[in-house]
């Protein structure tokens, strides 16, 4: 039988869904929150239309699994959970597009398609209420730090354990969900860009080569109070001076090397507009697809925090926040995805990702995994002006659409 996406329902349910889920900041799918269970109920009554097995596994994790000929299965993965103030896109477009062409295989192949196919909304991949992005993907991964998130707090002290405990999920359990990959073959997500690359070279879609490594550190100068009237500018040991010419010199470092850097946030002590700095911490978040690359940009950093501490006679120090390192997607797979565009837009290009994604996760697991970008108008994200045309919303879901094909076919030969 033959059978079709439909792009343009694709469409109408995520503007049903922005109806139902935000408000006029934003939408308000905060996982392990009233609205995203009112969520993945709506998500519930859209697959009752389907042939599919729809269960959540111990980390909250919604399968959507259309059994096939064979146990091998692809995996179409996304989350429906979004920031505080969120865009209507982000997240909830991977579910809808793979929802789509669930129904698409479902329909030619009479329920029952060459190769087992599964759609996954995983569970809290923001992270926006406990800090803690890829939650879901990363218990299912068998990565998640359970020390770590064991004690996670939100704003109101609540833990991660006790909140997960409120939607019935129990927080001991959540690896077992790892049970999920057994028969995982290849996993293919689709996102928006949430950056200018794409809008910038006028181009519709992107194979994604992978996802960026992740350094991040806290630096803190420690120079000596004094007053500010009564301390001339060479007597002055000012941390925040120290501070300050880093600011320029992470962009210098990101240049040589082709990657991100980012300083987040800045804390002086005493805080006062009487005082010389004493102490200043500054967040460095560093970015690149190479492992090397990443590493040089890092020890670049720490020469430079050195120099500008002596320079100004200073103290400083380093403390790590976090890490994760580059992950590179499949090649056959990336291979498709740009195939798949090419025949569907004329043209194509290959980028990585600066954002985390839960495919990240699903690659780390070792199951073959790939990513497809859409542009982003005004390159914005996790913001309620995040958007996409409408053309392009109706390309990604054809183009998604023949990258599935093309995987089952990949996975039903191996």
């Amino acid at each position: 039988m033959n059978a079709s996406v439909d792009p343009k329902r694709t469409i109408a349910e995520l503007k049903d869904l922005r109806q139902l889920t935000a408000d006029d900041n934003g939408a308000q799918r905060v996982a392990f929150t009233p609205m995203w269970l009112a969520t993945r109920a709506w998500l519930r009554k859209k697959l009752e239309a389907l042939p599919v097995e729809v269960h959540a596994d111990e980390a909250g994790n919604l399968w959507s699994t259309l059994a096939g000929q064979g146990e091998r299965a692809l995996l179409i993965g996304g989350h429906m959970d979004s920031v505080p103030n969120g865009g209507w896109l982000d997240g909830c477009l991977n579910v809808l597009a793979g929802l789509e062409v669930l129904r698409r295989i479902s329909a030619q192949h009479g329920g029952r398609p060459p190769v087992t196919v599964r759609l996954v909304d995983w569970a809290d991949e923001e992270g926006a209420r406990f800090g803690k992005s890829l939650f879901g993907s990363s218990a299912c991964a068998g990565t998640l730090d359970m020390a770590e998130a064991r004690g996670l707090r939100d704003r109101e002290g609540v833990s991660l354990p006790d909140a997960l405990a409120k939607v019935g999920i129990d927080f001991e359990r959540v690896k077992e969900s790892g049970r999920e990959l057994a028969k995982a073959a290849a996993y293919l997500e689709l996102h928006i860009e949430q950056g200018p690359v794409l809008l910038d070279l006028g181009l519709p879609l992107g194979a994604v080569l992978g996802t960026f490594g992740v350094e991040r550190h806290a630096i803190t100068f420690r120079g000596q109070a004094a007053h500010s009237g009564s301390t001339p500018m060479n007597r002055r040991r000012d941390a925040f001076l120290a501070a300050g010419r880093m600011a320029s010199e992470i962009y210098g470092i990101a240049a040589r090397n082709g990657g991100v850097c980012t300083i987040g946030s800045c804390t002086t002590k005493p805080g006062i507009v009487t005082s010389v700095v004493e102490e200043c911490r500054i967040t460095l978040d560093q970015r690149h697809l190479d492992p090397a690359a990443l590493a040089r940009m890092l020890e670049e950093a720490r020469g430079a925090a050195e120099r500008f501490a002596a320079e100004g006679g200073v103290g400083v120090s380093w403390e790590r926040l976090w890490r994760i390192e580059p992950i590179a997607f499949n090649a056959d797979l990336i291979g498709m995805c740009n195939e798949a565009i090419r025949e569907t837009c004329g043209r194509s290009h290959r980028l990585p990702s600066g954002p985390l994604h839960d495919a990240a996760e699903v690659s780390r697991s070792g199951v073959p995994t790939v990513m497809m970008f859409v542009q982003s108008l005004r390159g914005i994200s996790h913001n309620k002006i995040e958007d996409t045309l409408e053309e392009h919303l109706e390309l990604c879901v054809r183009a998604f659409d023949r990258l599935a094909d093309k995987a089952m076919a990949w996975v039903g030969s191996r």
